[in-house]
């Protein structure tokens, strides 16, 4: 059996995160990483955008075999022992630890249908086939409108496929943006070839005659492959399992520790106290999981740490792009202050007068500042934000 000082369950880009940060602070001790997949951790984002737009592929590894560590790929762990400090893979093969990080990530939302018809946009080998696709004339259907859904329908008509989009909502992005914005964006798909079939739920998924039938409520369409971005679960069974505690994620302290101080969790998979925002959170995106992987691996190697860091994503959609910090609900009070409507500017989302997020829309490097923002305590009106962050 294997044994470790620190071992790392998950092959993703917290993964590789924590490995940086163990050799940062404990060049030599022994370090497994296990991952499901057959690829070594690579960058995520850039399968549904910077691929798109000519980057190469081989740009999204992120090398994390220099960095001294026993990679065990194509391998899923289906126990924790924590009384015999090991874990047991699907071939039987245990691996000792001292140190554990569960960087287990999440499992994209099935529909209760369509089953092979419908490809879950998440990994590089998602990225292989629905590339492979587009080398010949075909019609594709993207399912939802949210972060992934968004960028995947740009993708695709940026490289001049035939895309329609579905979603319940009323707008592209609804749940996060205002609705004025959001309306926006459905007219900006379409003048960007972009079929937008808002507010239909997606009743039945079909094959038949050489085309996928995608039955919505509005109708059907007749497309050659669905694409699906629906959100993620946490993959939290193991820790269930291994009797961690488990709340929407696997719930850590600020020094990343599991209710097990040898188990640590970090990425989408953990849920945390952000300071900030006065509440526990979990974070599907790809700052958090850098700086959380970051942070886990530190600790676990014995430097003090504090995990208050109030992460950030972004987005880019055909020319559009952004930044945003904090809660991002448009159920929240809205305060635009735009330098061009829908094209610069930001919007703040605002509770009992404090800000709680902010969207820096094709604003750039202000990210700090936002977060300066989300902290103070106000109250803040709408005329005190109007300016409080400029554009440029």
């Amino acid at each position: 059996m294997p044994n470790y000082k620190y071992l790392i369950v998950g092959g993703g880009m917290t993964a590789d995160a924590a490995v940086r940060g163990i050799r940062a602070v404990d060049p030599e001790g022994s370090l497994g990483l296990i991952g499901a997949e057959v690829d070594p951790p690579y960058n995520r984002p850039p399968l549904s955008k910077g691929l798109w737009k000519g980057k190469d592929i081989d740009s999204i590894w992120r090398g994390t075999q220099d960095q001294t560590v026993e990679l065990h790929l194509g391998r899923k762990i289906e126990k924790v022992d924590r009384e015999a400090r090991k874990v047991i893979d699907d071939q039987g093969t245990e691996y000792g630890y001292e140190k554990l990080l569960l960087a287990t990530g999440g499992r994209p939302r099935r529909l209760p249908f369509g089953d092979d018809l419908v490809m879950y946009y998440r990994k590089v080998e998602d990225y292989r086939r629905l590339q492979a696709l587009t080398q010949s004339e075909a019609k594709f259907a993207v399912i939802g409108g949210g972060f992934i859904g968004s960028e995947v329908a740009a993708a695709l008509a940026m490289n001049n496929q035939n895309v329609t989009m579905i979603f319940p909502e009323a707008g592209v992005g609804a749940l996060q943006f205002p609705a004025d914005l959001s309306a926006f964006l459905n007219e900006y798909y379409e003048g960007n070839g972009v079929t937008v079939i808002s507010g239909a739920t997606v009743e039945a998924i079909e094959s038949g005659h050489g085309h996928v039938h995608v039955v919505t409520g509005a109708g059907v369409v007749h497309v050659d492959a669905v694409v699906a971005g629906i959100g993620i679960q946490p993959n939290t069974a193991l820790a269930e399992a291994a009797g961690l505690e488990v709340e929407d994620g696997v719930v850590v302290q600020p020094t990343l520790q599991t209710n097990d101080p040898d188990v640590y969790a970090a990425g989408d998979v953990a849920r945390f106290y952000n300071p900030a925002l006065d509440r526990k959170m979990r974070v599907e995106h790809e700052d958090n999981a850098n700086t959380m992987g970051e942070m886990a691996g530190r600790s676990m190697a014995g430097e003090p740490i504090n995990y208050d860091h109030l992460p950030y994503f972004y987005s880019d959609l055909f020319d559009l792009g952004y930044e945003a910090v904090g809660d991002i609900n448009p159920e929240l009070e809205i305060v635009s202050d735009w330098a061009e409507p829908f094209k610069k500017g930001l919007v703040y989302y605002l509770e009992k007068g404090r800000v709680r997020g902010v969207l820096l829309w094709d604003v750039w490097g202000k990210v700090d500042e936002a977060r300066a923002l989300i902290a103070e305590a106000g109250p803040f009106t709408k005329d005190d934000l109007a300016g409080r962050i400029t554009p440029d």
